[in-house]
């Protein structure tokens, strides 16, 4: 697995919480700008894996290398600075600073502060509702809006890749599909996404490839197309 074009390889991970081994040998890869989904029901050790990538939690076996590095000993704060971005479940942006203050958090990271306004102007560009509510109140946004400014904090720290977490929960569906819509324009401006999803249907719309996880071992891998069509995943995934 991998070569040059490997942005992330997930080798044979063995990830335990307690006595929980939570997470059972998995092994994926994600190249360069493609958008790769991990789908799978709640439970299923996909918040695990992400957190496993950032450095929140250690793999007791296996490896994780992210731009040729091997992260095992890197601490999580310097895995962000590396330019490896996380948006995690529930959003966790600053609820009592302005949007732009929000945006300002993501850029923190940054080893410059070169073309900082153009930068903005991106997210804005990616985001329209962020511009015209940049002086509101995290706090008082909605849900969705509140998810597009967590996306738009990550950008801000230039990523080499993107690690969504569950993006579409608690939205309602119109919302959804306007966040994935989203999701879809970042990948085709040349964003490397790794999306962590419930809504497969969702999902496996806008990837090149998924991978099934159940209770911690990759079931199934493939085109993200072909496995929409698959009748296994039909039946688990897509009410179908």
């Amino acid at each position: 697995m991998g070569n040059e074009n490997t942005i992330l390889s997930v080798q044979d991970i063995n990830v335990f919480y307690g006595p929980i081994h939570a997470i059972k040998g998995i092994s994926f890869d994600v190249q360069n700008g493609e958008i790769v989904t991990l789908i799978g029901a709640n439970g299923a050790g996909k918040t695990t894996t992400l957190h496993t990538i950032s450095g929140l939690l250690r793999p007791r076996t296996g490896t994780v290398v992210y731009d040729g590095v091997n992260l095992s000993k890197i601490p999580a704060h310097k895995i962000v600075e590396r330019g490896l971005a996380q948006v995690p479940e529930g959003r966790r942006i600053f609820l009592q600073m302005s949007v732009m203050e929000n945006l300002e958090m993501g850029a923190y990271v940054r080893k410059s502060n070169e073309n900082l306004d153009a930068d903005y102007e991106e997210v804005f560009h990616y985001f329209p509702r962020l511009k015209e509510r940049r002086k509101q109140i995290a706090g008082t946004l909605s849900g969705g809006e509140q998810q597009m400014l967590a996306m738009g904090r990550a950008l801000m720290s230039k990523p080499k890749l993107m690690m969504l977490d569950e993006p579409s929960m608690g939205l309602a569906p119109i919302l959804v599909e306007e966040i994935f819509s989203i999701i879809d324009r970042l990948h085709k401006g040349g964003a490397t996404i790794l999306l962590v999803e419930q809504n497969a249907q969702m999902a496996l719309s806008i990837a090149d490839r998924a991978y099934v996880l159940e209770t911690g071992t990759i079931t199934m891998s493939g085109d993200a197309k072909s496995l929409m069509n698959d009748d296994r995943v039909k039946s688990a995934y897509l009410g179908g």
